[in-house]
């Protein structure tokens, strides 16, 4: 399993539902002589279907999945365990991202479960949490943040094994974002409040692109970036890894 705190900044991409074998090839070619400083690590997670063709490409990036199976092995068609990812090469693994919780039910007990087999099978578990617009009006934000992450781990999991994304519901694709005190402020209570989960690598997600990652990752208690839709265009991407 990669040591994740040996980095200071982690940037993660997640194409979600695009991409074809075309899309791919020309993707990685604008990443001939590419570098990355030792110390950020750079994550992309493909459709699942490509991760065998992206493995061959991406270095200096690492891989990633969007998802994984409750299941290891077993009747249980459309399914992909975590032992399958290994053999693919994936070091990484979202869990709980909010369109999986939304729209396919996934609960905070499958995101244990994922959690659980990917630390079984030296996969890092990047666990998305995030709260709605209606929550945080409803000044809720802590509130649900806690039990996600107190609900979601497992007793294999630290801040050695697994990073946690903060994705507010209401940023994702909408173009919206927290202020920067407001990120902060949110990161240094996952980071320092929630007992026997402190000192967790922490991740911003939601409407990040080149214009504002600076001043993201500039944030103390920010330890990198999860991207959404600007991470399918590889020179907005390659800028925010380099930000």
């Amino acid at each position: 399993m990669l040591e994740i705190n040996k980095f200071n900044k982690i940037i993660a991409a997640n194409w979600k539902l695009h991409g074809t074998s075309l899309f791919i090839d020309e993707y990685f070619k604008k990443f001939n002589n590419i570098s990355l400083d030792s110390n950020v690590c750079g994550i992309i997670c493909p459709p699942s279907i490509y991760l065998n063709l992206c493995s061959s490409k991406i270095d200096p990036f690492y891989l990633g999945s969007q998802d994984c199976s409750n299941f290891e092995k077993g009747a249980y068609t459309g399914e992909i365990g975590a032992s399958m990812l290994k053999d693919s090469n994936v070091q990484f693994c979202l869990v709980g991202h909010s369109e999986t919780r939304q729209l396919f039910g996934v609960s905070d007990n499958d995101i244990k479960i994922k959690s659980k087999n990917l630390i079984n099978n030296n996969i890092n578990p990047i666990l998305c949490i995030g709260e709605t617009f209606d929550q945080k009006e409803n000044k809720l934000t802590k509130e649900i943040l806690y039990n996600q992450v107190t609900n979601c781990m497992t007793s294999d999991s630290s801040n050695e094994t697994t990073i946690i994304a903060y994705e507010p519901i209401w940023a994702i694709g909408s173009g919206l974002t927290p202020t920067l005190d407001e990120i902060e402020g949110i990161h240094a209570f996952l980071k320092n409040e929630i007992t026997n989960y402190t000192n967790y690598k922490i991740l911003y997600g939601g409407s990040v692109k080149s214009n504002n990652a600076k001043d993201i990752l500039s944030l103390k208690s920010v330890d990198g970036v999860l991207v959404g839709g600007a991470s399918l265009d590889p020179l907005e991407f390659i800028n925010i890894a380099k930000a």
